[in-house]
């Protein structure tokens, strides 16, 4: 039986207690047990999620597809922002007047340095990798785990093109606000871009317990970090970092810190 969860980084908690489906990989007696059980574990009284009984393939393709079109719609606004930064545009007026079509909507429309954490990178490419071992044609697929490089690579050329930057500072390794998790971020695909072009670069990581991560030097001390750095680079815009804006590198339009 696989029955696929469906958790936000940030918010694992509320999900898991307030889903939207419940997906149960069979449609056996045993199955519709096990859904019962997981409803009346953990879920408050007069929420009734759908339960949707599938085969254990299509509960599978059902978790890769929905996060891959997730990562697509990072994707997506990701590439409107380089548009509009490249077409000396404003890329949060196109955005709000996108989003506004109910058939579109918002959510996942707010650009970032790329898509990360545990899911999305491991999903996009594990269907990418169905797609080509049954030789499937894909170019929708394909082409968002292309889109993330290729953000990684825009975000890097514009922090280079910086003039009198020779420290850049990356606050916060996390994948999205409210996160501790760091695993697979996007800017850790931008710190290894800038290391690789000879760019010296520090860390700020209050969850790093170690001097140093990805062969940069980790500043545990947010005053001097600040005072050490030229240019300030961060995923999602900060409160501790408004006496330091006029050196802050971001592409977070909404920010909502």
């Amino acid at each position: 039986m696989f029955s696929p969860e469906f958790l936000r980084e940030g918010s694992a908690l509320r999900d898991c207690l307030r889903p939207e489906r419940i997906v149960i990989g069979d449609k056996s007696v045993i199955a519709h047990k096990f859904a019962k059980l997981i409803i009346q574990a953990i879920i408050p009284q007069g929420l009734d999620p759908e339960v949707q009984y599938v085969g254990t393939r299509e509960a599978e393709s059902i978790k890769l597809f929905a996060n891959s079109y997730l990562a697509m719609r990072v994707a997506f606004f990701n590439e409107l922002d380089m548009y509009a930064e490249s077409m000396d545009m404003n890329p949060t007026e196109i955005i709000r007047g996108v989003t506004t079509d109910k058939r579109i909507g918002k959510g996942y429309d707010n650009p970032s340095f790329g898509y990360g954490g545990y899911c999305f990178p491991k999903d996009t490419k594990q269907l990418l990798a169905n797609f080509k071992q049954q030789r499937i044609p894909n170019k929708i697929i394909q082409g968002i785990v292309l889109s993330n490089d290729a953000r990684k690579d825009w975000i890097t050329n514009a922090i280079k093109q910086r003039e009198g930057v020779s420290v850049v500072g990356i606050h916060r390794l996390i994948m999205k606000s409210g996160s501790d998790n760091c695993r697979s971020s996007a800017i850790q695909g931008i710190i290894e871009r800038l290391v690789n072009d000879g760019v010296k670069v520090i860390i700020f990581e209050p969850n790093v317990n170690t001097k140093e991560f990805m062969g940069c030097v980790v500043e545990t001390n947010l005053s001097k970090f600040k005072k050490l750095s030229d240019l300030i680079v961060t995923n999602r815009l900060d409160k501790t970092l408004k006496d330091v804006e006029h050196k802050t590198y971001t592409r977070d339009l909404f920010n909502d810190n």
